[in-house]
């Protein structure tokens, strides 16, 4: 039908048009937060853009649902403003009857929110852990900043160089404190090495001195050297320790039951019915009153966008500490909604209206 394509390629040309400010807005918050992220020591800085990329592929399954939101309310809006509803109604369609080019254009977004949520999802969280811990265990020479105090990965030595070479195998005046079997050590060179003896590496000091201290005794000693070499850790090739619930898959969620792991599964599994369920909310919310204007019918669609995805969040927590269960929760909220967003459609479709007899009326009846 000519009608239904046109709204299709309406819908198309919007819901990419705001896509694109959406996932722009995105990547600039994302850029920011990771570079800040960076600065503290959290993410290695040459791994800024991949991490954001991982964040943003992670946040798409929002970013899809919110674009399709928008289009659907702009572009029905806009039609009941330029009276091309009032044509489609005064045809005899009702409203309900948009679901069908609606559900046409929507189904292949609904897949993609599906597979994001269900499958790419735990695989860019899987990835930003990784990249995450990988720059944890870094070795104590990857650690050193020229110019910053870097302390080691075991957490015992504290390194400072003033300046280093382009390949960090070189600094100049080189400081560092190491605690250890009941032992403070303060040392200072005036130039340092990276040398690899045997199968170690060495941090190789020239011209320097060294303050030993006795934390239990109090006794100290001051010693000068030529040279001196001091062990440094190697890189941690070891797996990640721990594994978040975000980075699990759904077989991996499924097959250890636990409330934590239904929050994340109830999360995933409500970003996809939380797509779904905001096509009828939008088929809903649509239209124009010429009192009120444009912007309290759009004010009013974002307000039950943000109060639906805000129960998402609260919903994961309330599953977590075992307030609700999972299956219970998502019953109540998608198929609360779903109930909801249906009646409404119905009231607006059959133009039900609650209607009061007149005081006048009564009394004349009475």
């Amino acid at each position: 039908m000519l009608f239904h394509s046109s709204i299709r390629k309406e819908l198309a040309r919007t819901f990419g048009a705001t896509l694109v400010v959406l996932v722009t807005v995105v990547m600039t918050m994302t850029l920011i937060r990771t570079l800040s992220e960076a600065t503290r020591g959290v993410f290695n800085p040459a791994d800024v853009m991949i991490i954001m990329g991982y964040t943003v592929l992670s946040d798409l399954p929002t970013i899809l649902a919110l674009s399709l939101f928008i289009a659907i309310v702009g572009v029905l809006t806009r039609m009941y403003r330029d009276s091309e509803m009032v044509i489609w109604l005064g045809s005899g369609r009702g409203l309900a009857s948009l679901l069908r080019p609606l559900a046409r254009f929507c189904w292949p977004i609904f897949v993609v929110v599906f597979a994001l949520a269900f499958v790419v999802l735990p695989w860019a969280f899987g990835r930003i852990e990784d990249l995450r811990d990988q720059y944890e265990k870094r070795g104590d020479i990857a650690r050193v900043q020229a110019g910053q105090f870097q302390e080691s990965a075991s957490g015992n030595r504290v390194f400072f160089i003033e300046k280093e070479s382009g390949d960090k195998q070189t600094g100049t005046h080189v400081f560092m404190v190491t605690r250890e079997n009941g032992k403070e050590t303060i040392t200072s060179a005036a130039r340092g090495t990276v040398q690899v003896i045997g199968a170690d590496k060495f941090l190789v000091l020239e011209n320097g001195q060294r303050l030993e201290k006795s934390l239990s005794k109090g006794e100290s000693t001051v010693s000068t050297f030529a040279r001196y070499a001091a062990r440094i850790g190697a890189d941690n090739a070891s797996s990640r320790s721990t594994t978040p619930t975000s980075t699990l898959t759904v077989v991996a969620l499924l097959q250890n039951p636990s409330p934590v792991n239904g929050a994340e599964l109830a999360w995933r599994a409500g970003l996809f019915f939380a797509s779904v369920n905001l096509m009828f909310i939008a088929l809903g919310v649509s239209g124009v009153n010429p009192r009120v204007g444009r912007t309290g019918n759009l004010a009013f669609a974002f307000l039950a966008f943000v109060v639906y995805f805000n129960l998402l969040v609260l919903g994961k927590s309330w599953i977590e500490t075992k307030q609700v269960t999972m299956v219970g929760y998502l019953v109540a909220l998608h198929g609360g909604v779903l109930a909801l967003s249906l009646i409404w459609l119905a009231v607006r479709h059959n133009h039900w209206a609650l209607r009061l007899r007149p005081a006048r009326a009564t009394k004349a009846a009475a």
